[in-house]
């Protein structure tokens, strides 16, 4: 209960910046924008790697599409937010990455990265953490509010005798003393590292020993530590012809070893990135934050995610709108049951799948009744990344998508659902997707 509680607080906190935010950075309209912002409002989410670059090549299309989408004083006529699964930099460094690219202006405060959640974990913030990743992971960190880091780093050179796969960092002469670093609290993995043998062997060492590797391992440590792990993708798309092994392949190795050395499951306390529900959460508190700025009386009715992966792009997308389905039904149950004396938050939301705690990833597992939620999240998924129509077809019917194959892409932790990869549309690329979104609502995008 004391963990539901602080998610609950800091998912609170999170929400009340993000307004206080767009109300301090709020504008008023452009006098020249003539669009809709009634009944048919709407935002994007777009994906990044697959849908707008190859590696650090811009796809085509991206650039037209995103003239198409801000007007002749280069405001956008709709809410935007991009949503990655990365997460090896600050959302400043991405913003003006995606500015440069695209010729428009993009704020970070539009880019949601894979870790971007971990703001709401205050529970955790004041523990000493160890992290893994690749690029400015400990000035991250201390970013998303965590005041004590460690990185592997600094573990192995605090314990010199611990990382010896590579014969070339091993003890030359004499063997170094040990510094003695504060015991580890938690462990929270932010994405690939480049040492992968490094990583796994210290991050076991840490799991093992209760935070202490300098202490003898022991499977008595279990549950171990806390583990919080940010993006999932098994597979992402760069500039070669097939996909690259993504965190989610690290995880699986992570978990793997764990398994293999103990004979327990690797436990983790928040899975968080696409497609975990608190990442759309927190894409959702982003879009309501651009739709202030445009001057959006009205909230946003749809959100319409664009994305290339099929297991992280469009499950998680079509997981979200189950979840806004849920909170719909919520909402419905507790007016009516209004003055009563049952619980109606206790109750199975009819036709909607309950959430696992690993697919929620840290949201509110109790389904909110906010007046302000969209009614929908639509997935559209493109086929210049991941998923390409040359390689592989979407069966007609959703229950042959992997039974016959027999391949899941998606978390352990995450329940198989064939229905939830089938996506609202299929598009060729992001401007394709866009100028049927537009289509659908019935806007004019030029």
């Amino acid at each position: 209960m004391q963990r539901v509680r602080s998610l609950k607080t800091g998912w609170q906190l999170l929400k009340s910046s993000c307004e206080g935010a767009a109300k301090q950075a709020n504008t008023p309209p452009s006098t020249s924008r003539n669009y809709s912002h009634g009944p048919s409002s709407f935002g994007l989410l777009f994906d990044i790697d697959g849908v707008l670059v190859r590696g650090r090549t811009l796809i085509p299309a991206a650039k037209q599409c995103f003239r198409n989408l801000v007007d002749r004083n280069g405001k956008y006529k709709v809410p935007v937010v991009f949503v990655t699964n990365a997460g090896n930099c600050m959302r400043q460094t991405k913003a003006e990455h995606l500015s440069h690219l695209l010729e428009v202006e993009v704020s970070p405060d539009q880019v949601m990265l894979s870790h971007s959640p971990l703001r709401m974990f205050t529970q955790f913030h004041k523990m000493c953490v160890l992290v893994s990743g690749q690029g400015p992971v400990e000035e991250v960190a201390h970013n998303l509010g965590f005041q004590d880091v460690v990185t592997i780093d600094k573990l192995r050179e605090a314990y010199p005798l611990l990382d010896v796969v590579d014969h070339n960092r091993r003890p030359k002469d004499s063997i170094p003393p040990t510094k003695g670093l504060r015991p580890i609290d938690a462990v929270i993995l932010f994405g690939e590292p480049i040492r992968w043998e490094t990583n796994l062997q210290l991050i076991i060492d840490v799991l093992l020993t209760n935070g202490n590797p300098d202490n003898a391992w022991s499977s008595m440590q279990y549950p171990h530590i806390p583990v919080l792990a940010c993006n999932m993708d098994l597979l992402w798309m760069a500039e070669a012809k097939n996909p690259r092994f993504g965190h989610g392949m690290f995880l699986v190795c992570l978990e793997s070893l764990y398994k293999k050395v103990t004979g327990y499951d690797l436990k983790y306390e928040a899975l968080i990135g696409k497609p975990s529900v608190v990442t759309y959460n927190y894409a959702e508190l982003l879009i309501r934050q651009q739709a202030e700025r445009l001057g959006w009386s009205t909230p946003v009715k749809t959100l319409y995610a664009i994305g290339d992966n099929p297991m992280a792009d469009i499950y998680g997308a079509n997981l979200y709108n189950h979840y806004l389905q849920a909170s719909r039904s919520t909402k419905a149950q507790m007016q009516a049951k209004s003055g009563g004396g049952a619980d109606p938050l206790a109750e199975t939301v009819d036709d909607v799948p309950k959430m696992t705690s690993a697919e929620l990833g840290g949201a509110p597992s109790t389904y909110g009744a906010e007046e302000d939620l969209p009614a929908g999240c639509k997935s559209i998924l493109v086929c210049t990344g991941v998923y390409s129509r040359d390689q592989q077809e979407l069966p007609s019917d959703a229950t042959h998508t992997v039974t016959e194959q027999r391949i899941f892409h998606g978390h352990r932790d995450f329940r198989f659902d064939p229905s939830l990869t089938q996506p609202s549309f299929v598009v060729q690329d992001v401007k394709e997707a866009v100028e049927m979104v537009f289509q659908q609502e019935g806007w004019p995008l030029e």
